[in-house]
């Protein structure tokens, strides 16, 4: 990204270069342009953590979908 943000530099060079479309550069440009690196990593942690619970909601809500469809029954 550092090498992008140069003067003078040439964009497609650098992906062709880092072996990356000149799209996906963009893309991270505008995810991580800016960042330091412990800023990208922190932003990768929290990241992950929020899929972790979403999963942890989701599965506690099909729990208690499945209690109340119990609950309705007459016995």
């Amino acid at each position: 990204m550092r090498e992008g943000e140069v003067d003078g530099v040439i964009i497609r060079d650098i992906c062709r270069k880092h072996n990356i479309t000149e799209q996906t550069f963009f893309r991270w440009r505008s995810k991580f342009g800016g960042m330091t690196v412990s800023d990208a990593h922190k932003l990768k942690e929290l990241e992950a953590e929020n899929v972790r619970l979403k999963k942890i909601v989701a599965e506690q809500m099909l729990a208690i979908e499945g209690l109340k469809e119990i609950a309705a029954k007459k016995w």
